[in-house]
């Protein structure tokens, strides 16, 4: 395994589900580029991790993916200040660049392939070092570097964020070292720990990938959790997924309200 300096390391965005369960919007588009404030929450999820210095990513697309293609290949013209000027040269003067700093891989990992297969499809872009994975639905303000030197302090294969939201999540159970225990994915809900995504991970989790029809949550993660090698980094702060038409309309007006606690940058 090669180690990397902390802000080295990659971020893997899983971007490629249907998003079934907001079909008003999914239809049109791929759930990551669903807006909250006039930005996809797949640029919001950017943000975070660049705020903490993390600007190299890896977008895994399926349903939809063009769309995410199509915004980035336009994202440095749509943030930036231009005059085009027809009259003899022809050209387009750039005035101003707001765009960040950004290095966005996206790969189409497939239509129907599974999360655990989406991951694997990827794994030549990563190379064999440490990353940074997360869900392209969820909006929090974890503390990324913490969340990382946590990871390290462990010596696990990977380490999720907990979160505590209640209902309609999968549990895990983590014992007094922060180990887990026990991972279930969509179990009878207890309002007990769940899995908030915002993970690291080591390389050796491809040993545990077999395919496209892989859940990571499932047998992947399971088992680390049998092994003692799935720690938990327990996060008491905001967390929201975009699951339903009803999280949209609810992150929307936090944005508008100025009470998103997500937007930990300027």
């Amino acid at each position: 395994m090669e180690k990397v300096g902390i802000n080295d390391m990659k971020v893997v965005i899983l971007a490629g589900g249907y998003g079934t369960r907001i079909s008003e919007e999914s239809h049109l588009r791929p759930k990551p580029m669903i807006e909250i404030g006039g930005y996809p929450i797949l640029w919001h999820i950017m943000k975070l991790y660049s705020y903490y210095g993390f600007n190299e990513f890896i977008i895994c697309c399926g349903y939809k993916g063009y769309m995410i293609k199509e915004y980035f290949a336009d994202y440095y013209l749509h943030r930036s200040d231009v005059t085009f000027d027809f009259t003899n040269k022809n050209e387009m003067i750039v005035h101003n660049n707001l765009a960040e700093p950004w290095r966005v891989t996206l790969i189409d990992t497939g239509l129907d392939t599974m999360t655990g297969g989406r991951l694997k499809r990827v794994r030549k872009y990563i190379g064999n070092e440490s990353f940074m994975l997360t869900y392209g639905d969820g909006v929090c303000d974890v503390n990324i570097k913490e969340l990382v030197k946590f990871h390290e302090s462990k010596g696990g294969v990977a380490t999720l964020t907990a979160i505590q939201p209640g209902g309609r999540f999968g549990v895990i159970d983590i014992d007094n070292t922060n180990s887990i225990k026990t991972f279930a994915e969509k179990s009878k809900e207890d309002g007990g720990w769940i899995n908030g995504g915002y993970m690291v991970v080591e390389p050796e989790i491809f040993e545990y990938l077999e395919g496209d029809n892989t859940f990571l949550e499932r047998e992947p993660l399971e088992r680390l959790a049998r092994e003692n090698k799935l720690s938990a980094y327990k996060h008491d702060g905001f967390w929201q997924c975009m699951d339903t038409q009803r999280d949209k309309e609810m992150l929307e007006k936090l944005w508008k309200e100025n009470k998103a606690k997500w937007k930990v940058w300027n």
